[in-house]
């Protein structure tokens, strides 16, 4: 099964990153179809920092460089030892970062890739900025603010869906399409419940169990938030671990899935609504 690149898994690829890059200097930048075509930094040029949020990475370069992905679905960092070989295709790489110890790190696949100057007001916002100045607390992050989520939890239109709420980045990065279902099956929620309808403490109990699953996914590339696994997501028509019931899912207009136990995760007005049931995705 592919990792969904979500908060854990980019977690763990800035510190990849950090461990390989940080403090070595660079040999060759490059960065492909970007849309700006702006010079990056130069070659001896130190690579001070990376860091993670929610979703994005961003390497940090000595002369104000910063280097901004944002993977989505589909994006993955990988990083090499000199004559390596490649775990993708090269015609999928977004970026390549050579540094003086012959590591290789490349980006493949990311959706949006930029790279701008940190700290440049003549700059115009782009689409990954303001995503990025936009952003909730870190979940992943030690320490979080949950007080800060839940308030900007209540700035949503009380008929926002759990599972839509779940995934928006405003409230809290790091929260993707799986950590959505296994949160709402572990707190015994019916995904589609709509904020209005939770109180406060409840509100506060999901973001602790979100950060629970993302901060004890952070250094193992095998997810787990049940037994050895996952509890409900990519398993329809398997039994719910929990009470033995068949776990069903329903496509979203983004064609995102959402699973859960009808029996753990029940809602009266479902009643006598047909769930779709198709190939897990």
């Amino acid at each position: 099964m592919v990792d969904v690149p979500e908060g854990d898994t980019i977690f763990r690829a800035a510190a990849q990153l950090r461990a390989a890059l940080v403090g070595k200097r660079l040999v060759e930048l490059e960065v492909r179809r970007d849309p700006r075509g702006r010079r990056g930094p130069e070659p001896g040029t130190a690579i001070t920092a990376v860091d993670s949020a929610g979703k994005h990475l961003l390497v940090h370069f000595a002369d104000g460089h910063v280097l901004h992905t944002h993977m989505q679905m589909t994006g993955a960092w990988h990083v090499y030892r000199p004559a390596e070989r490649w775990r993708r295709p090269g015609h999928s790489a977004r970026v390549v970062v050579r540094v003086d110890d012959g590591t290789t790190a490349v980006c493949f696949a990311a959706p949006i890739v930029e790279l701008r100057r940190e700290r440049d007001g003549r700059d115009r916002p782009t689409r990954a900025s303001r995503m990025l100045e936009r952003i909730g607390p870190d979940l992943c992050e030690s320490g979080v603010d949950l007080e800060a989520v839940v308030a900007r939890l209540a700035l949503l239109e009380p008929g926002t869906e759990l599972a839509a709420a779940l995934l928006d980045q405003r409230v809290a990065a790091g929260i993707g399409n799986v950590f959505k279902s296994e949160i709402c099956w572990a707190e015994r929620i019916f995904p589609f419940t709509t904020i209005a309808e939770l109180d406060e403490p409840t509100r506060r109990r999901i973001y602790e169990t979100a950060r629970h699953q993302l901060t004890s996914n952070v250094t193992t590339a095998r997810r787990t938030t049940y037994g050895t696994g996952l509890a409900v997501y990519r398993r329809t028509g398997r039994r719910c671990p929990r009470c033995g019931t068949t776990i069903v899912s329903r496509r979203d207009r983004a064609a995102r899935s959402t699973y859960w136990c009808p029996r753990c995760q029940s809602d009266g007005k479902m009643a006598g609504v047909r769930e779709v049931h198709h190939s897990d995705d």
